[in-house]
């Protein structure tokens, strides 16, 4: 049976189209969710994508935080559903709290757009297993309020929980605390992760192909499960 993978669409998504190609590219089935809509059509993993939702109004993700497909997103993920966060999608999962933290400004005030290397920290997450601990990759990065912040509480517990998923190398490109690029939750279900590996795909389009193993790695976590 063909692992269905949701892609979510919030109005001002950008980068829905890239993770639905990078889905197909990796060996399952890409299905289309609209933020309106609390069905999640029978999908086992969802992907929210990168963009601006809501124009970034308010803070980043915290409109979409209420859209009505993130009520059944939350509630699945919390019952071990594969979630993974982009850009935006990652602000959307520290507003909705399957993630600690908040994303803020970048520390230059600048739109960044680069390509970065990142090292992987912990391939034990459903979204990394295809990836070596301490990997290093080059995947775009492309955020205005991509600095990951939190107490010195949380991130000491990030750390001791091996909760770090991928950090910075080389260039901290927008400030985030400790070089961090991503994160999981406890049940290294849910990840969050600053950098776009979907647009990592192809060898005409991206840097490299090194942020296929994202989408690769779920497959194989919703096979063997």
């Amino acid at each position: 049976m063909t692992t269905r993978v949701g892609v979510v669409t919030f109005p001002g998504s950008l980068d829905d189209r890239d993770a639905r190609r990078a889905v197909r590219l990796a060996g399952a089935e890409p299905v289309e969710l609209w933020h309106r809509d609390k069905d999640l059509h029978q999908v086992d993993a969802v992907v929210l994508p990168g963009g601006f939702s809501y124009g970034d109004y308010l803070r980043c993700g915290a409109i979409s935080r209420f859209s009505p497909v993130m009520e059944t997103v939350i509630e699945q993920a919390r019952q071990g559903m594969p979630v993974l966060g982009i850009c935006n999608g990652f602000q959307v999962l520290c507003e909705s709290h399957l993630l600690p933290g908040a994303l803020t400004r970048n520390d230059s005030l600048h739109f960044v757009c680069r390509d970065q290397k990142l090292r992987i920290e912990n391939n034990g997450t459903a979204w990394t297993r295809d990836y070596a601990p301490g990997q290093e990759i080059v995947v775009p990065l492309k955020n205005g309020e991509g600095r990951f912040v939190a107490d010195a509480r949380v991130l000491d517990e990030l750390e001791a929980e091996g909760r770090v998923v991928a950090r910075y190398l080389d260039v901290n490109p927008n400030g985030s605390y400790r070089d961090i690029a991503g994160v999981t939750n406890a049940a290294g279900n849910v990840v969050g992760l600053m950098p776009h590996p979907e647009h990592a795909v192809e060898p005409l389009t991206g840097p490299t192909t090194e942020g296929l193993g994202f989408f690769t790695s779920v497959l194989k976590q919703l096979v063997n499960a």
